[in-house]
């Protein structure tokens, strides 16, 4: 039996897939909520059958969110007691919800996180990267330009970094990840906590390897990527003359000399092009 705040908004962490990833906790609560607002009801409501919780759900995902905000606000300041779900894993983390929080607080109601599953730290405590610091990107931008904005931006950072991906976009963005950034230490967690959960660790073109060859992917991908181990002080001067010999060689455009130093030294494309566009202007003018 949970102890339930009248007009009080719960955030509750859901199983990815094994159902017995719940707390305790959370199931009290679902119980004893007055109402769930949970992104696919028919999901959920299946859930809490498995765990003999019946209760009144209503849908709240990112088609209806700001539809249904203002209703559920309400609700919440006549007293009823709402508990918020995600198909898988910690509401509004890449998933629905962030608006409905967003309003409650505005309107100084209490927000009470339940915790628990997330695919982020789950895959994180397993991934064999560093812990201490990470950043956690989510879903990258569905248009390529964007995109690769998104991804020159953090090409620079030293901190592990999280992406959410979908199955069918997974490969493109692992082939994207390492032209901008290199050939880094990756680890590729999909399907996590069902049967057929798999880790594929290794450089991002093992990983790339491993994975072309295969006629469909499926399950919803976490992917991490290990920071710029050599984007420091040290390791600039020997990548810079690598970039001088190769611009004085005049083989190859200055795009291709990045790319290439790039897959190969780990030091973001970016800064490989400014310095070999850079050097190639001094030779022209001199």
């Amino acid at each position: 039996m949970a102890l339930i705040n009248p007009g009080s908004l719960y955030v509750v962490a859901t199983p990815l897939g094994n159902r017995d990833d719940i707390t305790l906790r959370a199931l009290n609560v679902l119980r004893d909520v007055d109402l769930i607002a949970a992104e696919d009801t028919r999901k959920t409501r299946g859930f809490l059958a498995l765990h003999e919780i019946k209760n009144n759900l209503i849908s709240c995902h990112e088609h209806n969110e700001a539809e249904r905000t203002p209703a559920l606000i309400a609700k919440l300041q006549q007293g009823v007691s709402i508990a918020l779900v995600s198909n898988a894993g910690t509401p509004t983390v890449s998933d629905p919800g962030y608006r409905l929080i967003e309003a409650a607080l505005d309107n100084h109601l209490s927000v009470i996180p339940v915790p628990g599953v997330s695919a982020a730290t789950a895959a994180l405590s397993v991934a064999g990267l560093p812990t201490d610091s990470f950043i956690f990107a989510g879903f990258s931008a569905k248009k390529k330009a964007k995109r690769l904005r998104q991804l020159n931006e953090l090409a620079s950072e030293s901190r592990t970094l999280i992406f959410y991906e979908s199955p069918r976009r997974i490969l493109a963005l692992l082939n994207e990840i390492m032209e901008v950034m290199g050939d880094r230490r990756g680890v590729l967690a999909r399907e996590m906590t069902k049967l057929y959960e798999e880790f594929i660790r290794g450089r991002l073109s093992e990983i790339i390897e491993r994975l072309r060859d295969r006629q469909d992917i499926k399950g919803e991908c976490t992917l991490l990527i290990s920071g710029n181990e050599r984007d420091r002080d040290e390791a600039w001067p020997e990548v810079r003359q690598q970039i001088e010999a190769a611009v004085t060689a005049g083989e190859n455009s200055v795009s291709a000399i990045a790319r290439d130093i790039a897959a190969t030294s780990g030091i973001a494309k970016n800064k490989i092009y400014a310095a070999a566009l850079k050097i190639s202007k001094e030779l022209d003018s001199g």
